[in-house]
């Protein structure tokens, strides 16, 4: 069955796709939960997409999940310190 598309660009939509609809359930604990798991599956999609579909579908995949992801991305880069707190 030939979808139109490499296997890896629907396994990332399909994961942008679950992203975005997990956030919008009420979360008692701030969808941290979640977040670690999507993180987990998104890694390996990742690097699929990179390795199948080239460097800037890769990077368009990277910038869709930061913007999912902004708060965690947010802390790590201050935990690293590229990026201070507001005063």
């Amino acid at each position: 069955m030939d979808l139109g598309m490499p296997v890896s660009g629907f396994l990332a939509l399909l994961w942008l796709l679950i992203a975005n609809v997990v956030g919008f359930f009420p979360s008692k604990k701030k969808h941290w939960p979640a977040a670690y798991i999507l993180m987990s599956i998104g890694l390996p999609v990742t690097i699929y997409l990179f390795y199948e579909s080239g460097f800037w579908i890769g990077v368009l995949f990277l910038i869709a999940a930061g913007s999912i992801f902004r708060w965690p991305l947010i802390f790590l880069l201050r935990r690293l310190g590229l990026l201070k707190a507001p005063s």
